[in-house]
Protein backbone atom coordinates (compact mmCIF):
# COMPACT_ATOMS: atom_id res chain seq x y z
CA UNK A 1 0.00 0.00 0.00
CA UNK A 2 2.73 2.46 0.98
CA UNK A 3 4.73 1.72 -2.16
CA UNK A 4 1.66 2.17 -4.34
CA UNK A 5 0.73 5.50 -2.73
CA UNK A 6 4.31 6.79 -3.05
CA UNK A 7 4.38 5.75 -6.70
CA UNK A 8 1.07 7.49 -7.40
CA UNK A 9 2.20 10.67 -5.67
CA UNK A 10 5.42 10.71 -7.70
CA UNK A 11 3.46 10.15 -10.91
CA UNK A 12 1.08 12.95 -9.94
CA UNK A 13 3.96 15.38 -9.43
CA UNK A 14 5.37 14.68 -12.91
CA UNK A 15 1.87 14.94 -14.39
CA UNK A 16 1.39 18.38 -12.81
CA UNK A 17 4.78 19.51 -14.12
CA UNK A 18 3.82 18.37 -17.63
CA UNK A 19 0.48 20.21 -17.40
CA UNK A 20 2.15 23.44 -16.30
CA UNK A 21 4.78 23.23 -19.05
CA UNK A 22 2.20 22.55 -21.77
CA UNK A 23 0.11 25.45 -20.49
CA UNK A 24 3.19 27.67 -20.45
CA UNK A 25 3.89 26.81 -24.08
CA UNK A 26 0.27 27.29 -25.20
CA UNK A 27 -0.06 30.68 -23.51
CA UNK A 28 3.13 31.93 -25.17
CA UNK A 29 2.05 30.64 -28.59
CA UNK A 30 -1.30 32.43 -28.37
CA UNK A 31 -1.46 35.86 -30.00
CA UNK A 32 -1.36 38.93 -27.80
CA UNK A 33 0.31 39.54 -24.46
CA UNK A 34 -0.63 40.63 -20.94
CA UNK A 35 0.17 44.20 -21.97
CA UNK A 36 -2.24 44.90 -24.82
CA UNK A 37 -3.06 48.42 -23.72
CA UNK A 38 -2.89 50.65 -26.80
CA UNK A 39 -1.60 53.51 -24.64
CA UNK A 40 1.62 51.62 -23.96
CA UNK A 41 4.53 52.34 -26.29
CA UNK A 42 6.90 49.64 -27.51
CA UNK A 43 9.56 50.91 -25.12
CA UNK A 44 7.17 50.68 -22.16
CA UNK A 45 6.16 47.15 -23.14
CA UNK A 46 9.82 46.17 -23.34
CA UNK A 47 10.38 47.50 -19.82
CA UNK A 48 7.37 45.55 -18.55
CA UNK A 49 8.58 42.35 -20.20
CA UNK A 50 11.96 42.77 -18.53
CA UNK A 51 10.34 43.58 -15.18
CA UNK A 52 8.30 40.38 -15.10
CA UNK A 53 10.93 38.19 -16.80
CA UNK A 54 8.79 37.56 -19.87
CA UNK A 55 11.71 38.41 -22.14
CA UNK A 56 13.52 35.24 -21.07
CA UNK A 57 13.34 31.95 -23.02
CA UNK A 58 10.34 29.74 -22.28
CA UNK A 59 12.38 27.06 -20.49
CA UNK A 60 14.02 29.64 -18.24
CA UNK A 61 10.61 31.10 -17.34
CA UNK A 62 9.29 27.62 -16.61
CA UNK A 63 12.17 26.64 -14.33
CA UNK A 64 11.95 29.96 -12.49
CA UNK A 65 8.19 29.59 -12.06
CA UNK A 66 8.49 26.05 -10.68
CA UNK A 67 11.20 27.16 -8.26
CA UNK A 68 9.04 30.05 -7.01
CA UNK A 69 5.97 27.81 -6.81
CA UNK A 70 7.82 25.36 -4.54
CA UNK A 71 8.31 28.29 -2.17
CA UNK A 72 4.61 29.16 -2.27
CA UNK A 73 5.01 32.02 -4.75
CA UNK A 74 2.67 31.82 -7.77
CA UNK A 75 3.75 35.21 -9.08
CA UNK A 76 1.69 38.38 -9.39
CA UNK A 77 -1.22 39.44 -11.54
CA UNK A 78 -0.23 41.45 -14.61
CA UNK A 79 -3.46 43.35 -15.15
CA UNK A 80 -6.53 41.96 -13.31
CA UNK A 81 -5.21 43.33 -10.01
CA UNK A 82 -1.85 44.73 -11.00
CA UNK A 83 1.09 43.35 -8.98
CA UNK A 84 -1.19 41.62 -6.48
CA UNK A 85 0.16 38.19 -5.39
CA UNK A 86 -1.78 35.37 -7.03
CA UNK A 87 -2.24 33.57 -3.71
CA UNK A 88 -3.98 36.63 -2.31
CA UNK A 89 -6.07 37.12 -5.43
CA UNK A 90 -7.50 33.60 -5.53
CA UNK A 91 -7.60 32.70 -1.82
CA UNK A 92 -11.08 34.01 -1.02
CA UNK A 93 -12.47 33.09 -4.43
CA UNK A 94 -11.20 29.52 -4.24
CA UNK A 95 -12.57 28.90 -0.76
CA UNK A 96 -15.99 30.16 -1.87
CA UNK A 97 -16.09 27.99 -4.99
CA UNK A 98 -14.93 24.92 -3.08
CA UNK A 99 -17.49 25.54 -0.36
CA UNK A 100 -20.37 25.71 -2.83
CA UNK A 101 -19.08 22.66 -4.69
CA UNK A 102 -18.75 20.59 -1.51
CA UNK A 103 -22.22 21.58 -0.33
CA UNK A 104 -23.67 20.65 -3.72
CA UNK A 105 -21.97 17.25 -3.79
CA UNK A 106 -23.09 16.43 -0.23
CA UNK A 107 -26.71 17.29 -1.07
CA UNK A 108 -26.58 15.52 -4.43
CA UNK A 109 -24.81 12.41 -3.13
CA UNK A 110 -27.10 11.91 -0.12
CA UNK A 111 -30.35 12.43 -2.01
CA UNK A 112 -29.12 10.63 -5.13
CA UNK A 113 -28.05 7.47 -3.29
CA UNK A 114 -31.25 7.52 -1.23
CA UNK A 115 -33.42 7.95 -4.33
CA UNK A 116 -31.52 5.19 -6.15
CA UNK A 117 -31.98 2.78 -3.24
CA UNK A 118 -35.71 3.53 -3.02
CA UNK A 119 -36.09 2.98 -6.79
CA UNK A 120 -34.18 -0.32 -6.61
CA UNK A 121 -36.11 -1.67 -3.62
CA UNK A 122 -39.44 -0.70 -5.25
CA UNK A 123 -38.36 -1.80 -8.73
CA UNK A 124 -41.05 -1.48 -11.45
CA UNK A 125 -43.44 0.43 -9.20
CA UNK A 126 -44.64 4.04 -9.18
CA UNK A 127 -41.73 4.88 -6.86
CA UNK A 128 -39.27 3.59 -9.42
CA UNK A 129 -40.99 5.54 -12.19
CA UNK A 130 -40.93 8.74 -10.14
CA UNK A 131 -37.25 8.26 -9.33
CA UNK A 132 -36.41 7.67 -12.99
CA UNK A 133 -38.34 10.81 -13.98
CA UNK A 134 -36.43 12.89 -11.44
CA UNK A 135 -33.13 11.47 -12.71
CA UNK A 136 -33.97 12.26 -16.34
CA UNK A 137 -34.94 15.83 -15.44
CA UNK A 138 -31.80 16.31 -13.37
CA UNK A 139 -29.52 15.12 -16.17
CA UNK A 140 -31.37 16.86 -19.01
CA UNK A 141 -32.02 20.32 -17.57
CA UNK A 142 -28.92 22.59 -17.33
CA UNK A 143 -27.91 23.80 -13.88
CA UNK A 144 -28.47 27.44 -14.83
CA UNK A 145 -32.18 26.70 -15.40
CA UNK A 146 -32.46 25.34 -11.87
CA UNK A 147 -30.46 28.35 -10.65
CA UNK A 148 -32.81 30.86 -12.29
CA UNK A 149 -35.90 28.98 -11.06
CA UNK A 150 -34.63 28.78 -7.49
CA UNK A 151 -33.57 32.42 -7.53
CA UNK A 152 -37.00 33.54 -8.75
CA UNK A 153 -39.06 31.33 -6.42
CA UNK A 154 -37.08 31.35 -3.19
CA UNK A 155 -35.19 34.60 -3.65
CA UNK A 156 -37.55 36.99 -5.41
CA UNK A 157 -41.03 35.64 -4.60
CA UNK A 158 -40.58 34.19 -1.11
CA UNK A 159 -37.51 36.15 -0.06
CA UNK A 160 -36.11 33.22 1.92
CA UNK A 161 -32.61 33.51 0.50
CA UNK A 162 -30.57 36.31 -1.13
CA UNK A 163 -30.95 36.47 -4.92
CA UNK A 164 -27.34 37.68 -5.25
CA UNK A 165 -24.29 36.83 -3.21
CA UNK A 166 -23.74 39.05 -0.20
CA UNK A 167 -20.65 38.87 2.00
CA UNK A 168 -22.77 39.95 4.96
CA UNK A 169 -24.98 36.88 4.45
CA UNK A 170 -22.32 34.52 3.12
CA UNK A 171 -23.81 31.29 4.51
CA UNK A 172 -27.35 31.80 3.22
CA UNK A 173 -26.05 33.16 -0.09
CA UNK A 174 -24.47 29.80 -0.93
CA UNK A 175 -27.58 27.66 -0.33
CA UNK A 176 -29.44 28.28 -3.60
CA UNK A 177 -26.30 27.91 -5.79
CA UNK A 178 -25.44 24.66 -4.01
CA UNK A 179 -28.94 23.26 -4.54
CA UNK A 180 -28.89 24.28 -8.21
CA UNK A 181 -25.57 22.51 -8.73
CA UNK A 182 -26.68 19.42 -6.80
CA UNK A 183 -29.31 18.31 -9.33
CA UNK A 184 -26.87 16.81 -11.81
CA UNK A 185 -24.91 14.67 -9.29
CA UNK A 186 -28.24 13.74 -7.66
CA UNK A 187 -29.62 12.48 -10.95
CA UNK A 188 -26.39 10.76 -12.03
CA UNK A 189 -25.88 8.95 -8.72
CA UNK A 190 -29.55 8.03 -8.51
CA UNK A 191 -29.48 6.24 -11.86
CA UNK A 192 -26.17 4.58 -11.13
CA UNK A 193 -27.16 3.50 -7.59
CA UNK A 194 -30.46 2.10 -8.85
CA UNK A 195 -28.75 -0.04 -11.51
CA UNK A 196 -26.03 -1.32 -9.18
CA UNK A 197 -28.45 -1.93 -6.30
CA UNK A 198 -30.87 -3.94 -8.43
CA UNK A 199 -28.00 -6.16 -9.56
CA UNK A 200 -26.74 -6.55 -5.99
CA UNK A 201 -30.18 -7.37 -4.56
CA UNK A 202 -30.58 -10.15 -7.13
CA UNK A 203 -27.18 -11.66 -6.32
CA UNK A 204 -26.51 -14.92 -4.48
CA UNK A 205 -24.66 -12.95 -1.83
CA UNK A 206 -27.85 -11.16 -0.73
CA UNK A 207 -29.74 -14.46 -0.77
CA UNK A 208 -27.14 -15.83 1.64
CA UNK A 209 -27.48 -12.78 3.88
CA UNK A 210 -31.27 -13.10 3.97
CA UNK A 211 -31.00 -16.82 4.73
CA UNK A 212 -29.19 -15.80 7.92
CA UNK A 213 -32.22 -13.80 9.01
CA UNK A 214 -30.90 -10.35 8.05
CA UNK A 215 -33.59 -8.32 6.30
CA UNK A 216 -34.87 -4.80 5.76
CA UNK A 217 -32.84 -1.69 6.49
CA UNK A 218 -30.01 -3.62 8.15
CA UNK A 219 -29.50 -5.76 5.07
CA UNK A 220 -29.64 -2.74 2.75
CA UNK A 221 -27.21 -0.55 4.68
CA UNK A 222 -24.81 -3.17 6.02
CA UNK A 223 -24.50 -5.48 3.04
CA UNK A 224 -26.16 -4.23 -0.16
CA UNK A 225 -25.02 -0.59 0.05
CA UNK A 226 -21.46 -1.59 0.96
CA UNK A 227 -21.13 -3.56 -2.27
CA UNK A 228 -22.47 -0.61 -4.25
CA UNK A 229 -20.24 2.02 -2.64
CA UNK A 230 -17.07 1.27 -4.62
CA UNK A 231 -18.57 1.94 -8.08
CA UNK A 232 -20.45 4.90 -6.60
CA UNK A 233 -17.22 6.47 -5.35
CA UNK A 234 -15.67 5.98 -8.79
CA UNK A 235 -18.50 8.03 -10.32
CA UNK A 236 -18.60 10.52 -7.44
CA UNK A 237 -14.95 11.62 -7.66
CA UNK A 238 -15.09 13.27 -11.12
CA UNK A 239 -18.44 14.84 -10.20
CA UNK A 240 -16.86 16.39 -7.12
CA UNK A 241 -14.02 18.00 -9.09
CA UNK A 242 -16.42 19.09 -11.81
CA UNK A 243 -18.65 20.89 -9.32
CA UNK A 244 -15.74 22.65 -7.66
CA UNK A 245 -14.29 23.82 -10.96
CA UNK A 246 -17.19 24.10 -13.37
CA UNK A 247 -19.78 26.29 -11.67
CA UNK A 248 -19.08 29.40 -13.78
CA UNK A 249 -22.64 29.95 -15.08
CA UNK A 250 -24.22 29.51 -11.67
CA UNK A 251 -21.62 31.86 -10.19
CA UNK A 252 -22.60 34.47 -12.77
CA UNK A 253 -26.33 34.11 -12.04
CA UNK A 254 -25.86 34.65 -8.31
CA UNK A 255 -22.99 37.15 -8.74
CA UNK A 256 -20.66 34.91 -6.75
CA UNK A 257 -17.02 36.10 -6.77
CA UNK A 258 -15.70 32.59 -7.35
CA UNK A 259 -12.70 31.17 -9.13
CA UNK A 260 -14.58 30.33 -12.33
CA UNK A 261 -15.26 33.94 -13.28
CA UNK A 262 -11.67 34.82 -12.39
CA UNK A 263 -10.36 32.18 -14.80
CA UNK A 264 -12.43 33.52 -17.70
CA UNK A 265 -11.24 37.06 -16.99
CA UNK A 266 -7.63 35.88 -16.80
CA UNK A 267 -7.87 34.05 -20.14
CA UNK A 268 -9.42 37.00 -21.98
CA UNK A 269 -6.82 39.39 -20.57
CA UNK A 270 -3.83 37.03 -21.05
CA UNK A 271 -2.97 37.18 -17.36
CA UNK A 272 -0.63 34.20 -17.60
CA UNK A 273 0.15 33.74 -13.93
CA UNK A 274 -3.52 33.64 -12.92
CA UNK A 275 -4.39 31.10 -15.64
CA UNK A 276 -1.49 28.81 -14.73
CA UNK A 277 -2.20 29.02 -10.99
CA UNK A 278 -5.88 28.15 -11.42
CA UNK A 279 -5.04 25.32 -13.85
CA UNK A 280 -2.57 23.98 -11.30
CA UNK A 281 -5.23 24.07 -8.58
CA UNK A 282 -7.79 22.30 -10.79
CA UNK A 283 -5.28 19.60 -11.79
CA UNK A 284 -4.13 19.12 -8.19
CA UNK A 285 -7.72 18.72 -7.02
CA UNK A 286 -8.51 16.11 -9.66
CA UNK A 287 -5.33 14.08 -9.18
CA UNK A 288 -5.58 14.30 -5.38
CA UNK A 289 -9.21 13.19 -5.28
CA UNK A 290 -8.56 10.24 -7.60
CA UNK A 291 -5.69 9.17 -5.33
CA UNK A 292 -8.02 9.30 -2.32
CA UNK A 293 -10.53 7.18 -4.26
CA UNK A 294 -7.92 4.47 -4.83
CA UNK A 295 -7.14 4.41 -1.12
CA UNK A 296 -10.82 4.23 -0.20
CA UNK A 297 -11.22 1.11 -2.33
CA UNK A 298 -9.11 -0.87 0.13
CA UNK A 299 -10.91 0.62 3.14
CA UNK A 300 -14.45 -0.05 1.94
CA UNK A 301 -13.80 -3.54 0.56
CA UNK A 302 -11.25 -5.60 2.55
CA UNK A 303 -10.93 -7.98 -0.40
CA UNK A 304 -9.10 -5.30 -2.32
CA UNK A 305 -5.40 -5.03 -1.62
CA UNK A 306 -3.22 -2.49 -3.34
CA UNK A 307 0.28 -3.80 -3.84
CA UNK A 308 2.97 -2.77 -6.27
CA UNK A 309 0.65 -0.46 -8.19
CA UNK A 310 -2.07 -3.02 -8.91
CA UNK A 311 -5.27 -4.19 -7.24
CA UNK A 312 -5.01 -7.73 -6.00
Amino acid sequence: MKYYIAKRILTSVFTLLAIIFILFAMLHIMPGSPFNDEKLTDEQKTVLYEKYGLDKPLVVQFVRYINNMLHGDFGVSYNISKDMPISTLIANRLSLTVRIGLQAIVIGAFLGILLGMVSAVHHNTIWDTAGTAISVIGVSVPSYVFALTLSYCFGFKLGWFPMLYSSSHAASSTILPSIALSFFPLASLSRFTRTEMIETLDSEYIELVESKGIHGVQMLLTHALRNVLIPIITVLAPLLVGLMTGSLVVEKIFSIPGIGSLLVTAITSNDYNVVIAIAFIYSSLYIGIMLVVDILYGIIDPRIRISGGSHE
